[in-house]
This record gives structure tokens, C-alpha cells and sequence, in this order.
């Protein structure tokens, strides 16, 4: 097939490599613009630029694809059977929905229509799910509401974060669409539309997302974390500053005192949560100091049980 690609993070580096040694023509490859990052804000290429340029594939990365003339006209001249798009990171506007033949195939990280929206593996963590998986889908106008191609399961282990599960689920979803291709090729796919009353929303997360409500029970604030992962991750106050939990666990204990309200501060940190469950937490990093585990953390900051934390 002839193939256009949009994808810009690391998720979607094994599928565009996978399309590429399947032996697909690849005219061109879309990606966001680089972008400033770290303290020098040096420019940065997103890693799908990196793995086309090392690929030989001509690459755009346009500000904006709505209203781009020049883009409309490139791709229009390619005239591919199909558009792919794997966590690009902009609306599909409906001109190039309409553009090939095959339509425009997304691949989601998640059992669609479960965990729509832009963070689908981050929330099917923080939400307790112990199964994920990806899903090839038409794109049409709405919100990861097209129809349904394939879709593949992958186990959650209950002590996996988000860094464990998005390579995985990266590497699976290469194959997935290796799959979907064949099946657009042959005629032979299903597409089965989404039951939109099961649909649950994975919106985009945010710094707020990570503050710690020690009024959940302490599983929720783990799977949470877990989820989170690398950012935000889970944050509390502590003596005016912000206090970040690197690492964490459900404790066996139990308590009736007030959430947030420290519990012991020896070897772990023991905090009461919602429905009298307590959180141990093992790793603490302090708002200007760096990364610790606990018992070296409990050395030198002083933690008295009774203190209210957030």
C-alpha cells in the first residue's frame, strides 16, 4: 500500500518501523514540530522524526494541518490509500478523513470505547484496570469514536506503571496494524461501530491530577501513581513545601484516624487514607532536595505522627 504516516512520540516509533520493513511505500511521514526542551530549551526532534530520518523518509512537520494549503496539496498529490495515525497529537480535519480510499486508521492505546481521549494508558493504570490493550479504529469526526478494526489484550501486572505498559503495548500495537493492513488489503476486516454507552474518557492530564486526596483508599492512590507515571506522579505539602512520593504501597494496617494524618515515620512513611486504609511510602523526594528512600529521608526531615499531610 501507499502510505501516509502521522505519529510523533515513542509510542509510535514500532509501528512506523514496522509498516516501513513490511515493505509499504512510505511517501511521507508527519510529525509535530521540534520543540524547546530542558533548561537551555534547546530545540528537540520528536522520536518519530528521528526514526524517519534514519529510515530515509521524507518528513513534514507543519505548524497546523486544518487550514494548510501547502499540506492539503502535498498529500493530495501523494494520493495514498491510506493515512496512518498513531498518537499525533492533532484533530484529523475532515478533508484528509475524506482524502484516501482506506480511510484514516488510528492506532489507541487502549480497549476502545473504553479510555477515550489523550492519555488512555495513564488512566486505565490509575483506574485499577488489571487488562489493556490497543484497538485499530476508522477515524471519523468525534472523539476516538470511529469504528472498531482489531484489538488486542495485554495483562495490567498489578504492580506495573505506565513506564512498564507503553513500551508494550507500543510493540503489540506494531503488529496490530501489520494485521489491520492485511485485512483493509484483502476486504476481509469487520468494522463494528463502538457501543458509545460503555464509553469512558482518558483526557489529557495535568499537574492537579497528581496531588494526593488521602481521602481515597490507599489502593486508589497507589494505582494512581502507578499511572502517573513519569508525570505528574503524586505530590502532598509537607511543612509549606510540595512533597513528592516517588515509590509507594498499600499497607497491610488498618486505622480510624483522619486521612492524611501520619501514622509512623521509621523505616516507611505510614499515612491514613479513605476507608481506614493506610499508605506506606518508601521513596520521598522534598520540594529543593533530591530523591530518597524513606529511611534515609525520615533521618533528616522530621515527620512526627499525628501531622497532617496536604
Amino acid at each position: 500500500m501507499k502510505l501516509i504516516f502521522c505519529g510523533t512520540p515513542e509510542f509510535a516509533v514500532p509501528t512506523l518501523r514496522a509498516v516501513h520493513a513490511a515493505g509499504h511505500t512510505l511517501p511521507l511521514v508527519v510529525t509535530q514540530p521540534d520543540r524547546p526542551s530542558g533548561r537551555g530549551l534547546a530545540s528537540i526532534a520528536p522520536p518519530v522524526k528521528l526514526a524517519a530520518t534514519e529510515l530515509g523518509l521524507q518528513i513534514n512537520q507543519p505548524d497546523t494541518i486544518r487550514n494548510n494549503v501547502d499540506f492539503r496539496q502535498q498529500l493530495e498529490s501523494i494520493a495514498p490509500d491510506c493515512i496512518l495515525v498513531v498518537a499525533y497529537g492533532r484533530i484529523i480535519p475532515q478533508w484528509m478523513l475524506d482524502l484516501p480510499p482506506l480511510g484514516n486508521i488510528n492506532l489507541h492505546g487502549s480497549l476502545l470505547p473504553k479510555y477515550r481521549g489523550a492519555a488512555p494508558i495513564q488512566w486505565a493504570i490509575a483506574s485499577g484496570e488489571t487488562t489493556t490493550g490497543n484497538t485499530t479504529m476508522r477515524i471519523d469526526a468525534g472523539l476516538d469514536t470511529g469504528d472498531i478494526l482489531l484489538q488486542q489484550t495485554l495483562p495490567i501486572p498489578p504492580t506495573a506503571t505506565a513506564l512498564d505498559i507503553y513500551p508494550a503495548l507500543a510493540k503489540a500495537g506494531a503488529d496490530l496494524m501489520l494485521r489491520t493492513l492485511d485485512g483493509l488489503a484483502a476486504g476481509t476486516l469487520p468494522s463494528i461501530p463502538q457501543d458509545n454507552t460503555l464509553a469512558t474518557l482518558a483526557p489529557i492530564l495535568t499537574k492537579e491530577d497528581g496531588r494526593i486526596h488521602f481521602n481515597r483508599p490507599a489502593q486508589e492512590i497507589v494505582n494512581r501513581w502507578r499511572g502517573f507515571q513519569p508525570w505528574p506522579g503524586a505530590y502532598t505539602a509537607l511543612h509549606g513545601k510540595k512533597l513528592t512520593i516517588a515509590a509507594m504501597h498499600l499497607a497491610p494496617d488498618s486505622t480510624t484516624l483522619a486521612p492524611g494524618t501520619v501514622i509512623a515515620s521509621k523505616q516507611e512513611l505510614l499515612i491514613a487514607c479513605g476507608q481506614g486504609t493506610v499508605l506506606a511510602c518508601t521513596a520521598l523526594q522534598l520540594e529543593g532536595r533530591k530523591r530518597m528512600e524513606s529511611a534515609e529521608f525520615l533521618r533528616g526531615v522530621t515527620i512526627a505522627p499525628g501531622e497532617q499531610l496536604g
